[in-house]
């Protein structure tokens, strides 16, 4: 199994519409990926390491694959509905992660 991690870099000016994603976003995005996503989870960061400090990510999105060509085919036929979706809800540049899911 692979995990697609999407993360949302926070910090200063950066916007994140956690509304707009659990609503519009994911439900599109589960929806055009069809039964290849076996899995969705959203978290939305706190804080950091120390006490009062800002979270890294204001918000981080997994998909959950049976494997990378699985996710590579459910999401190409998508990408660019998917990609341009995101100024709706961030002003910011998601970094993208896929990994092998081991535990």
């Amino acid at each position: 199994m692979i995990k697609v991690s999407v993360l949302y870099p926070g910090g200063a000016g950066t916007t994140f519409d956690m509304s707009y994603y659990l609503n519009r976003h994911i439900p599109m995005v589960r929806a055009k990926l069809g039964a290849a996503c076996k899995s969705a989870a959203v978290e939305q960061g706190l804080g950091g390491a120390t006490p009062g400090a800002p979270p890294a990510f204001s918000a981080m999105g997994h998909l959950y694959f049976d494997s990378v060509e699985a996710f590579q085919s459910a999401f190409g036929p998508h990408a660019g509905a998917i990609m341009d979706d995101i100024p709706n809800y961030t002003n910011v540049q998601p970094t993208i992660q896929v990994s092998e899911v081991k535990l």
